[in-house]
């Protein structure tokens, strides 16, 4: 079984798409451990606010079918590829660490995810897993959360 730690996040209908893409890891995979949600705004384009969240998953997937199938439960909540790569989103998981692994492939696939050093990747896995090392990095999730410029900044937790 591998572990994986997972960023979630959506700005279109964000609690329905973010509850239910939870509720579809629980259902696939059992237990997880699931971060607070917070809202957050669009970084990269102009956009709506998103509700961002972290998840740590056990699964028997390796990192490239796990891949396809958090890409598959984006395509079944409307998820829109066609666009420009940012922009407003019903729902997008990425994988951003897996075990120990260091990876790239297909489907924008890449282990550790360069996305880990915003705010909203980074703030809700160090809370959930403050001592999982980031390979490449000597670094545990929590070190490199407090050395963050925006360590201090305000991020409105949000119920769902």
């Amino acid at each position: 079984m591998g572990k994986a730690y997972l960023s979630l996040g959506s700005n279109r209908e964000p609690e329905r798409h973010l509850r239910e893409a939870i509720a579809a890891l629980r259902r696939h995979f059992g237990g997880l451990v699931l971060s607070p949600v917070y809202r957050t705004r669009a970084v990269g384009f102009d956009g709506g606010d998103f509700l961002n969240a972290a998840a740590i998953i056990d699964t028997s997937l390796d990192p490239f079918a796990l891949n396809q199938w958090l890409h598959a439960l984006e395509d079944t909540h409307g998820r829109d590829r066609s666009g420009p790569r940012f922009g407003d989103r019903t729902l997008d998981i990425d994988i951003v660490l897996f075990d120990d692994l260091m990876l790239e492939g297909e489907g924008h696939l890449q282990i550790p995810r360069a996305e880990l050093k915003h705010a909203f990747v980074l703030r809700p896995l160090a809370e959930i897993a403050p001592d999982t090392v980031v390979p490449g990095t000597g670094h545990t999730l929590v070190e490199l959360w407090d050395l963050h410029p925006d360590r201090n900044a305000l991020m409105e937790q949000v119920a769902l």
